[in-house]
């Protein structure tokens, strides 16, 4: 099974693919500046040294991306609709080979045209052996420490909007048989307000084996204080060192509490960016995280605009492991 291990994603990558945002109807008011961050995202990844391959949608995004990218940033034109690759990207195994798992629009919520084959897609061109699995998964519900170990929510992967013929029991021995994840950590409820129904890659992550960060509740208004001592919780009763981290606190926009975290942080080769939202915790919350990777670079870069799609720049991003 070991063969099968997905890489944690501090392990050497050799490139990232990252989604362009290109659909006005998903960022209303907020497209431009979306492009520009997730821009701004590519271009940093590209400038560290590490090969960036930035898809979009067609012609149009495609000029109006190379008017903001690095020169360094590869562009390619692909059909997808949501950016959102850590879901419809494939997951590559540590044999060589992309597993790529059902997907149902994050429960029926968001189908578009190209989202469901994108993953195959890449993983073809690529050079790798596509394996399809029986079941639905998105790649943000899970995240994993190359030991064998892998966080999860309960509010994604046992929602009856994904596999409601599945029981907790057989979704882990297809952790296993699958994705080589041994041990499966439950965490209950991801952010409020999260559209893919509480993923996992918002509220926890690990950053070494063993260890995971967590967001910690940041003043009394702090909309996520109960779910993050609920998983704080599950964290060491499962026996994993924690590292808590402020979460961005309070932020809203047109009134509505968003899922902004600190934790939707992309590793990749020599960087880690974190995306930031225009909270006083800000600058707190990237030392935070830096404090964690002493052998990468840290930097945060504005990611409101992206939130305000849906996701963040782990989100719209996978990499391809060096394998």
């Amino acid at each position: 099974m070991a063969n099968l291990l997905m890489p944690p994603e501090w392990a050497p990558q050799r490139w990232l693919w990252i989604g362009f945002p290109h659909l006005a109807d998903e960022w209303p008011g907020w497209l431009e500046r979306a492009q520009e961050q997730i821009a701004a995202f590519a271009s940093a990844v590209a400038e560290s040294g590490q090969e960036v391959r930035l898809l979009v949608r067609d012609e149009a995004n495609e000029a109006r991306a190379r008017q903001l990218v690095s020169a360094r940033v590869t562009l390619e034109r692909r059909t997808f609709g949501d950016i959102w690759l850590r879901d419809t990207g494939p997951l590559v195994r540590s044999d060589g080979s992309a597993l790529r798992c059902a997907f149902n629009g994050w429960g029926g919520k968001y189908l578009m045209p190209g989202d469901q084959t994108i993953g195959a897609e890449l993983a073809h061109d690529a050079g790798l052996p596509v394996i399809e699995s029986d079941w639905i998964l998105e790649g943000g519900a899970i995240d994993g420490d190359g030991t064998g170990a892998a966080l999860t929510t309960e509010q994604c992967l046992l929602n009856p909007n994904r596999n409601p013929e599945l029981s907790r029991g057989e979704i882990e021995a297809r952790l296993g048989r699958d994705l080589g994840f041994t041990d499966v950590v439950w965490l209950g409820d991801g952010l409020i307000n999260d559209h893919t129904d509480g993923h996992v890659d918002n509220l926890a992550r690990f950053v070494a084996p063993g260890e995971v960060t967590l967001p910690r509740a940041t003043g009394t208004d702090d909309p996520n204080a109960g779910i993050y001592q609920d998983a704080k919780a599950r964290i060491l009763d499962a026996g994993l060192k924690l590292h808590e981290i402020p979460s961005p606190g309070l932020v809203t926009r047109d009134g509505q509490i968003e899922p902004a975290s600190y934790v939707n942080f992309a590793i990749t080769t020599h960087l880690v960016v974190v995306p930031t939202f225009g909270s006083p915790h800000d600058a707190e919350g990237v030392a935070a995280i830096a404090a964690l990777f002493p052998d990468r670079e840290t930097i945060g870069l504005p990611g409101d605009a992206v939130l305000a799609g849906g996701g963040g720049f782990h989100c719209a991003s996978q990499q391809m492991p060096a394998l």
